[in-house]
């Protein structure tokens, strides 16, 4: 077995409890081994992503307990990659929130924050349903943690609405797991494909239904309508490091959806084939209307990004839906640039927030910020990644969706609402743009009480900068380096949607 598999679930937890035991008073400390801890992830992540690019799909089983009996890791392309993406992410965002001084602005942070990568690298490489529903409870605490960091009244009231329909969520997510184990005797992912399909599908009501409340429980985590409610006011009250994180977390629901319903449910699997893509098709039409309409009527920065992140997973979702490896190449392509496009939106808008005293994230005129020019560059090149212009990846990635839909019975609705959407969100942009940052008022203080003048926001120090224009030359390279990147993910959708390497890989041991 190869034991690296395990590093990126077992080194964040391990560095979170030393971090809480021996290093709470010790600022310093903190920083110093968390962005180690991120640097080593991604050194990891790197290697595990070389040994999945080869083909090979790779199983850790814990306690050396063989599949179906035993929990297992999976790696393969699609996990490996977002392990990647992840990590790159995370040890972004951890210099944002040290340069920006986000992370001593309460109690627990860096803890909290490896906890956060535990389950998210956890829900990526588990092979296991139950275990699955276990990183997201991980998930679901630390994320609650990080949410209410720095305090603060609209911060716990959207950090409580969040819980609550998290927890619904759970409830949910139990009850879909004992539905599915009462009609087929297991949860280990690879053994439930093989069973589901034995199952005639004149008997196949539970599995229905279990099918169904997995993708309510899955469309919760990844905000699809009616079930986001909880994503606008969440996003836009958390602090700016940890909602740029959570561009990673919405894509976890994505993740099972695109997991569960190409390997356990796939489109082969009468009982379940007529239901699950339809359902999940008009859902995230609405989800990207309902995405760019928020944009364009957004009154603060905070809600526009929160917004732009319902309508990227709309966009998501809806090549997701196609279930076959063309649409499914797109939806991986457009998942990479719409996590690096969202959490540099949020970066930004902390940046501007920061800039502007009491107006903060007001889309309203108000005094030019300090270094306003690259603030302004950052804000104009996240605005145009995630509506899709070019010549960044989001236009990319939509060009891709479009043409792997052209196929799709439901194309001319498809192609309508994604381009008339796209105009939507490019004007929402637009406007929020030209308010804050053209539509600038230059207060003039009396000559002779120079006491009395304003005084200038300081400059934004470096460091949140330079992450800021990482997370930019990251989307820039997705554009660049589009064809290979496109072959990367065309393969990985290609071992997707051929599930017996998988079954045989974690089972074949049997």
């Amino acid at each position: 077995m190869n034991h690296w598999i395990i590093a990126p679930v077992v080194l964040p937890a391990v560095m979170a409890a030393i971090i809480t035991l021996t290093l709470r008073f010790h600022p310093s400390l903190q920083r110093i081994f968390s962005l180690a801890s991120c640097i080593a992830l991604l050194v990891i992540a790197l290697g595990l992503t070389v040994v999945a690019a080869s083909g090979s799909i790779e199983v850790y089983e814990l306690g050396n307990w063989p599949a179906p009996f035993g929990i297992v890791l999976v790696l393969d392309r699609l996990s490996a990659l977002m392990v990647l993406i992840t990590a790159a992410l995370a040890l972004v965002v951890l210099l944002y929130a040290t340069g920006s001084g986000w992370d001593q602005r309460g109690n627990n942070f860096h803890a909290l924050f490896q906890f956060q990568l535990m389950g998210i690298f956890g829900a990526f490489l588990t092979g296991d349903a139950f275990n699955l529903f276990v990183f997201f409870e991980v998930l679901l605490i630390a994320s609650y943690g990080l949410m209410i960091h720095g305090g603060g009244r609209r911060r716990l009231r959207a950090g409580v609405q969040y819980v609550i329909y998290n927890l619904l969520g759970s409830t949910l997510f139990l009850f879909a797991l004992g539905t599915l184990y009462a009609v087929t005797g297991t949860l280990n992912m690879a053994d439930l494909a093989e069973r589901a399909a034995d199952i005639p599908v004149g008997d196949s009501g539970l599995l229905r239904v279990g099918a169904v409340l997995l993708l309510l429980v899955f469309a919760i985590k990844a905000a699809l309508l009616p079930l986001h409610f909880w994503l606008p006011e969440t996003y836009a009250e958390a602090p700016a490091p940890v909602a740029a994180l959570f561009a990673i977390m919405t894509k976890v629901g994505a993740y099972a959806i695109l997991r569960m319903y190409t390997l356990v449910f796939g489109p082969e699997l009468g009982a379940t084939a007529d239901i699950i893509a339809p359902l999940i098709l008009f859902a995230a039409l609405v989800t990207l209307a309902v995405g760019m309409i928020g944009i364009l009527g957004a009154k603060r920065l905070g809600r526009l990004a929160a917004f732009a992140a319902i309508a990227s997973m709309g966009t998501l979702l809806i090549a997701i839906s196609g279930f076959r490896p063309d649409t499914t190449a797109a939806a991986i392509y457009y998942m990479i640039h719409s996590t690096f496009a969202g959490a540099l939106l949020f970066l930004v808008v902390d940046l501007v927030r920061a800039q502007r005293g009491e107006v903060r994230g007001a889309i309203t005129p108000a005094p030019r910020m300090a270094q306003h020019g690259l603030i302004a560059t950052l804000f104009f090149a996240s605005a145009i990644a995630s509506a899709g212009m070019p010549p960044l990846s989001g236009f990319i990635g939509k060009l891709l969706i479009l043409d792997a839909t052209r196929d799709m019975p439901e194309v001319w609705l498809i192609w309508s609402v994604i381009l008339v959407t796209s105009l939507i969100g490019i004007l929402g942009f637009a406007q929020a743009g030209s308010t804050v940052f053209w539509k600038t008022e230059t207060p003039e203080a009396p000559a002779e009480d120079a006491a009395t003048a304003p005084v200038a926001a300081p400059r934004p120090p470096a460091l949140p900068l330079v992450a800021s224009f990482t997370l930019l030359a990251g989307i820039i390279a997705l554009s660049v380096f589009a064809g290979p990147v496109t072959g990367f993910v065309e393969a990985t959708a290609d071992q997707i949607h051929t599930p017996s390497g998988y079954i045989d890989a974690v089972l074949g041991q049997r």
